[in-house]
């Protein structure tokens, strides 16, 4: 951890990305402990867009005393392909520079801080500029962000779909119907993966098996049957599928249905299959009291570093696996958290998307273990 004493001014807050349960209570955290330093926190509406089209202003403590439990953020977030170019994150540092904003806090998911990298990059500001100091606060719900261990937004998300499912459990269980609920996560696996555990389903098809679709299709035709089997009052099943699964959930269902149709006998009854697509539902709610809490934790060790001068890292909660002292170390704000490099964050969040992660591999070793397990 640096010791650079540093006495900003001014420190800007923005949310970029999808948004994610618990984003407000990471901007109300970081304001207020802003604040209590005598130092002025700033908001940037609409993420990096409003960076550049100097949507810039004061927040004050009326304007986020109370969204700790608000779903969404109250600073919003859009698409910027202006700041994908130097000369859009240039406009960008001129109005940072003309507020007198001497840092920045970066809420987001993998582009949000792969942004944050090339807005306070030296060899690009070069002369023109003094390079901002930048401190990511990783928030997805997929939690795809590599080098930490959860993500703002995952708890919520994962208790949104376990609720769903359950209630779609109750309706399957008086029919005895099989459904495949598709849930959010991108090409992540994850919130299948540990809402199919929380809510008891029977199956998990998730991007990280690489199965192609005949396989995926085998898959479910082969829980429905141990299912059906089961003597149990109730013989209802419930597969849970990633949307980064390659095969299109309608386009499954009717290769499903023809599959189970041909097996019908005499003395079993036809099998009905319907498909749910929870979609943008598993973003909304408010934020559950874990993911207030990892907002707020990780926002006091974001502005805690910031204030010690640190830059280009990313405060992370409970790593995963250990790393080298070069990667990152342990707060000192939060022994349950981490400051990693931003350009590490994005190597490992890169090794995640593309299967050579160590973690990922450990994912998808464990549920394939445990697949005829569910189903019991």
């Amino acid at each position: 951890m640096s010791t650079l004493t540093w006495n900003p001014k001014r420190v800007a807050i923005l949310t970029s990305g999808g948004d994610a349960p618990g984003m407000n209570a990471a901007v109300r955290a970081a304001s207020a402990l802003l604040l209590s330093k005598d130092i002025e926190p700033w908001g940037v509406r609409y993420g990096y867009r409003g960076l550049i089209k100097d949507e810039l202003f004061p927040l004050q403590a009326v304007d986020f005393a109370d969204i700790i439990r608000d779903g969404g953020t109250i600073l919003g977030s859009a698409r910027s392909p202006e700041f994908m170019t130097k000369e859009g994150r240039d406009i960008a540092r001129d109005n940072l520079k003309k507020h007198q904003i001497d840092g920045l806090i970066i809420i987001g998911g993998n582009g949000s801080l792969a942004g944050a990298l090339k807005l306070s990059d030296p060899d690009e500001c070069g002369s023109s500029y003094t390079a901002p100091r930048v401190i990511g606060i990783p928030a997805s719900i997929d939690n795809d962000i590599g080098l930490t261990g959860l993500a703002i937004g995952v708890d919520t998300a994962m208790n949104t779909i376990v609720e769903a499912c359950d209630k779609i459990s109750d309706t399957a269980s008086a029919f005895d119907r099989t459904f495949i609920i598709e849930v959010m996560g991108r090409d992540s696996g994850y919130l299948a993966m540990t809402s199919a555990v929380a809510s008891a389903a029977d199956g998990v098809l998730f991007p990280e098996a690489s199965r192609d679709e005949d396989e995926v299709v085998d898959r479910i035709v082969h829980t429905v049957e141990a299912v059906m089997e089961k003597k149990q009052r109730s013989r209802r099943a419930l597969i849970i599928k990633a949307e980064g699964t390659s095969v299109n959930i309608d386009a499954l269902k009717t290769r499903v249905d023809a599959k189970l149709a041909d097996r019908v006998g005499q003395d079993r009854p036809a099998i009905e299959t319907r498909v749910t697509v929870l979609g943008h539902v598993v973003r909304g709610s408010r934020p559950s009291a874990f993911d207030r809490l990892l907002a707020s934790r990780l926002a006091n060790v974001a502005v805690s570093a910031l204030l010690q001068g640190e830059t280009r890292m990313m405060a992370a909660w409970m790593l995963p696996f250990s790393i080298p002292e070069h990667v990152g170390t342990q707060s000192h704000a939060d022994p349950y958290c981490w400051l990693v490099q931003l350009d590490e964050v994005l190597a490992e969040t890169q090794r995640m998307h593309d299967g050579t992660s160590p973690l990922v591999q450990w994912r998808s070793k464990v549920f394939e273990h445990i697949e005829d397990v569910l189903v019991i």
